[in-house]
């Protein structure tokens, strides 16, 4: 069996559960699964593949928890550039309806370049509109080409504006063929072994978007295949106003009446999650992926992120869509993070701040929880060999040496070393392995064209 060694780190951070940071650090992996981590002296000193790690450090891949890889085609739309999440969405819904399978499958591709790039090797991703012939299928198989740990959210939307919903007709289905179809691509897709490289989420995308019907029927297919759930929920004012008049009732309490709360479940933004939501979210192990990037770009506010976890709500960071964000940078993402909630929530030295080892934890671990994954998230024997090595000699990190991890999030990151998924090394030296990239880019960007310019 294949053998992998990283060693020489200047610091290799475990996020065991004794949270290990070990200078000269190294891990030896058989197969896709690491065996060992310590001092590089106490390991290996041989194997089929050997990384010298001197002057990087060393963590475990970053989890991303949300993500539409297919908006990394609407980047800085003009109109949508300057408005808040529904008008946002009522831009954007005529453009994306012209989607084509081809696309969905290189913009997957090129999202998940980035994420790979920047230090993410798990990363989840909510399709929620399959117009002219577009299926899930499509992103598992250019996620298996690129080599990328994939949840894929089969998303939906049913409830279009003549029933009163937020998107246009044109892109909603009926909710016979939604639940047909998801259980079909649970059936031929998810994996649900340790150390998994595919599995597939039960995803219907929002309450605006689809009924209470479809969100109970989806929860009961979910639980009755063993999968997850997720969907958008409470984002902003907009969003929490629409419940209430169609719902009579708050976000939290949305989710708790339609079976969709439990370990099993994580809702995508919680901006205005209120306190009653964060305890339910707390006492049944429902968790949140928080999209700092995104809920800037859009005004949305700032998730009560420390209030979560004080309270004990599983958290995760994810980079939402590309279109939103406009970024996919997982370690950039961590950073904002990091430095929104000392914004939003103060002060800095008390109890209000999360701490850069914090932002990792949720990077790592709390994406795992969230995804339901105790095969991820750390670099510990009988954990799956996802690693990451970041270089300490760029520009932005200089002067940062004496505490190297806090420098991954302070300070600037544009690329790591190495990126292993699997134990299969997917970027070495900075480069990716797995498909051309630059014949990728231009692919992407002239699809990109024919989609914004119809």
């Amino acid at each position: 069996m294949h053998t992998l060694l990283i060693k020489n780190a200047r610091l290799l951070v475990t996020m065991d559960a004794q949270r290990r940071e070990i200078e000269d650090g190294a891990v030896f992996v058989r197969g896709h699964v690491i065996e060992a981590v310590g001092p590089s002296h106490e390991l290996p000193s041989s194997a089929n593949t050997v990384i010298d790690a001197r002057d990087q450090v060393v963590i475990p891949g970053l989890v991303n928890t949300h993500h539409h890889m297919y908006q990394s085609l609407t980047r800085v739309v003009r109109p949508a550039q300057d408005c808040e999440l529904f008008d946002w969405l009522r831009v954007l819904y005529p453009i994306w309806a012209r989607l084509t399978p081809e696309m969905v499958r290189v913009s997957t591709q090129t999202a998940m370049a980035e994420l790979l790039l920047s230090g993410c090797t798990t990363s989840s991703d909510h399709l929620y509109l399959f117009p002219n012939g577009s299926r899930l299928d499509d992103s598992l198989e250019a996620a298996a080409e690129i080599g990328m740990r994939f949840h894929a959210a089969r998303g939906a939307m049913s409830v279009g504006e003549s029933a009163g919903g937020l998107p246009p007709d044109s892109v909603v289905e009926t909710e016979a063929h939604i639940l047909a179809d998801t259980q079909r691509v649970i059936e031929r897709w998810h994996d649900p072994a340790r150390h998994a490289m595919q599995r597939v989420v039960v995803a219907p995308c929002s309450p605006f978007s689809v009924s209470r019907e479809l969100m109970r029927d989806a929860a009961v297919l979910a639980r009755d295949h063993g999968v997850s759930l997720h969907t958008h929920l409470a984002e902003n004012d907009k969003d929490i106003d629409y419940t209430r008049e169609k719902f009579n009732c708050t976000p939290a309490e949305y989710a708790e009446q339609l079976g969709w709360v439990g370990p099993d479940v994580w809702h995508a933004h919680c901006v205005k999650l209120d306190e009653a939501g964060i305890r339910l979210f707390a006492s049944t192990g429902t968790g949140v992926a928080h999209c700092p990037g995104s809920n800037m770009r859009l005004a949305s506010g700032a998730a009560p992120i420390r209030a979560m976890r004080d309270a004990g709500v599983p958290v995760a960071i994810a980079v939402d869509g590309s279109a939103s964000n406009d970024s996919g940078h997982m370690l950039g993402e961590a950073r904002l993070a990091l430095l929104l909630q000392r914004v939003a929530h103060g002060p800095i030295k008390g109890p209000s701040a999360l701490t850069a080892r914090e932002v990792l934890e949720l990077a790592t671990l709390g994406g795992a929880r969230v995804l339901g994954r105790d095969d991820i998230g750390a670099l510990a024997p009988g954990m799956a060999a996802d690693i990451v090595t970041i270089p300490l000699d760029e520009i932005g990190l200089a002067g940062a040496h004496h505490d190297p991890l806090a420098a991954l999030f302070f300070c600037h990151v544009p690329r790591v070393q190495h990126n292993i998924v699997h134990g299969r090394v997917v970027v070495r030296d900075g480069q990716l392995q797995t498909v051309d990239l630059p014949r990728l880019l231009e692919r992407h960007n002239h699809l990109a064209q024919r989609l914004v310019q119809g």
